[in-house]
């Protein structure tokens, strides 16, 4: 069974949601990759998505972005991302890891080699931003064949031919991108989040992750209410370019964030006021 099948019916189990960060490879450099990964995984991440940095990210924000940019000036490639799971999976044999990115770097290197590297390195989903699904049939077999999850996007523009069309190829999990835009994009309405999740579990039973406008835990245990996955990208990264000149403090205050959205998820959303109400004032 697929590594994140597996994660996501123990987390249904325990009546839990999974939590899904981003970073993106060799960025802010590539020694702080794994070690990242690791401090990930102790603050409370139940799947990871690990960038492939690409020239042109078109579907990211300036956050991501520059970070793709630094990874690269660092001289790094596909084969360095696959080279860095696999260091991860030699001390963490459990935490799924879904490579995201896009369709030319996968091209470069030739979908054999690509498939053969992700399947030696450990690798458990593949997402390609710019490979619509009835473009995948190339990479899906032969990904389902060594049992990587070919995960796709759904957008609130997502007609429902479409979503029925993208459920029906997709394994692993669906990522709902919750905001129309880039990654890092303004604030989300969980409301209206939540009446497009009820449209797409019309068409499937994959569970459906949430990411684009994530920012703090709050958002994240409004999100977790409605979704089966939380995925945060931006604010982690934005505070690993942050704090790059001290990379133990980076480490510390990156997986703090993280296990503070865990410790709300877990806890779920506080309430609102009620109408009228107000706080006490201290004498």
């Amino acid at each position: 069974m697929n590594r994140i099948t597996r994660r996501f019916q123990e987390l249904h189990r325990a009546g839990r949601k999974a939590l899904i960060p981003y970073i993106t490879a060799g960025d802010p450099h590539p020694e702080a990759t794994v070690p990242m990964l690791h401090a990930l995984v102790q603050a409370g991440a139940d799947i990871i998505e690990l960038g492939v940095p690409f020239s042109d990210p078109m579907a990211d924000g300036p956050v991501i972005q520059k970070a793709c940019e630094r990874a690269l000036a660092h001289g790094m490639s596909l084969r360095r991302v696959l080279e860095l799971v696999g260091e991860f999976r030699q001390t963490d044999p459990e935490t799924p890891v879904v490579l995201m990115g896009y369709l030319n770097p996968i091209e470069s290197m030739g979908y054999t080699d690509f498939i053969a590297g992700a399947h030696a390195a450990g690798v458990d989903g593949v997402l390609t931003v710019d490979l619509p699904p009835e473009e995948a049939a190339e990479l899906i077999e032969p990904l389902q064949a060594v049992d990587i999850a070919p995960i796709f996007l759904l957008a609130p523009t997502s007609s429902p031919a479409r979503i029925r069309r993208t459920a029906r190829m997709a394994h692993g999990y669906l990522y709902y991108v919750s905001l129309k835009g880039v990654t890092g994009s303004a604030a989300l309405n969980p409301a209206e989040v939540a009446e497009k999740l009820a449209e797409i579990r019309s068409y499937t039973d994959l569970p459906l992750g949430v990411g684009f406008g994530i920012k703090d835990p709050a958002t994240a245990a409004a999100i977790a209410q409605v979704a089966d996955a939380v995925v945060v990208g931006s604010a982690l990264v934005s505070k690993m370019d942050a704090l790059a000149q001290d990379p133990e403090r980076m480490y510390r205050e990156v997986a703090a964030l993280l296990a503070a959205m865990r410790q709300a998820m877990d806890q779920g959303p506080s309430p609102e006021p009620k109408a009228g109400s107000h706080s006490p004032t201290t004498p």
